[in-house]
């Protein structure tokens, strides 16, 4: 193949390639040396019988960014400045509309400044899985470790980036997590909306995947309103759950209070919950297979 057919190859996955770079490492002018070195390294290749090209380049990309990042903690550097501004990268493709709701929250700053604290097998784990839905299968060569070890990196590094998250309430007692918990699932199993509404925060918001979307369609939960991906507000959330979690059990998701829905020990549904101040402020309802995967859940009682 010649230098032309090679370079539009390339090109066609070079926006991808800068958002994964730039996402790990936070820094426009490296994730740019990053692309261009997998460039070099792709030109130099025999890839004929590359099926998956982007998947190649990603893992070499990957590769090379977990290599600056291990270099970097070694060096106790840190990416401050102009650079540590926006995890959007110049030129990156739209996410599908089920991919922009769950990146919704999770590119910005904030984000930015909370990988920069995870150790690099981590950040990259996290990366890939949670913002590029590349599978353990994937992740695990990449980081040198099995396909188990690289959902537990994953999964610390969930844990780390949530506790970070809500700092204001790090300190705050589990046992009071669990009880308001199991509060909400109490009111909203028994249909008490008075409550239901003294748990949650006026404020809060509910979100909820799109195979959580699809299942409350297909079985049409009766009286509350259609399940939509976000729900903003006590009252609407309260009317959105009121009598929707029957069958729900109270669990320990990444070692947070939550609930699940589980049957054979199979976990169909994840409850995640943000609590501040004895209110809950998040709700996030999790159903899409993958993600179900990568959360350590273990149901209670």
């Amino acid at each position: 193949m010649d230098d032309d057919a090679l370079a539009r190859r390339f090109e066609e996955n070079r926006p991808h390639l800068r958002a994964v770079a730039y996402r790990m490492l936070g820094a426009r002018g490296e994730a740019d040396d990053v692309v261009q070195e997998a460039w070099l390294r792709f030109r130099g290749a025999d890839t004929a019988a590359v099926d998956n090209l982007g998947g190649w380049l990603t893992t070499v990309v990957a590769r090379l960014c977990l290599d600056l990042l291990r270099s970097r903690s070694a060096r106790r550097e840190e990416v401050t400045g102009a650079d540590a501004v926006d995890l959007a990268a110049p030129g990156d493709e739209p996410p599908d509309p089920e991919r922009a709701l769950l990146l919704a929250d999770a590119i910005g700053p904030a984000l930015l400044v909370l990988l920069e604290t995870l150790p690099p097998a981590e950040r990259v784990a996290f990366v890939l899985h949670d913002l590029f839905d590349l599978s353990f299968e994937e992740i695990a060569p990449i980081v040198g470790r099995s396909k188990v070890a690289a959902r537990q990196l994953a999964s610390r590094a969930r844990r780390r980036v949530r506790g970070a998250g809500t700092a204001p309430d790090a300190g705050a007692d589990r046992a009071s997590h669990r009880a308001v918990v199991d509060a909400f699932l109490a009111a909203s199993r028994d249909g008490d909306f008075a409550r239901l509404l003294a748990v949650l925060a006026p404020d809060v918001v509910l979100r909820a995947d799109e195979d959580a979307v699809r299942t409350a369609a297909a079985h049409r939960w009766g009286g509350p309103p259609d399940l939509e991906h976000e729900v903003r507000g006590a009252q609407t959330v309260a009317d959105a759950l009121n009598g929707r979690v029957r069958g729900v059990r109270p669990a320990v998701i990444d070692g947070e209070a939550g609930a699940a829905w589980a049957t054979g020990g199979q976990t169909h549904a994840a409850w995640l919950f943000t609590v501040r101040e004895d209110r809950i402020v998040a709700i996030e309802l999790v159903m899409a297979p993958a993600r179900l995967g990568a959360l350590e859940v273990e149901i209670v009682g």
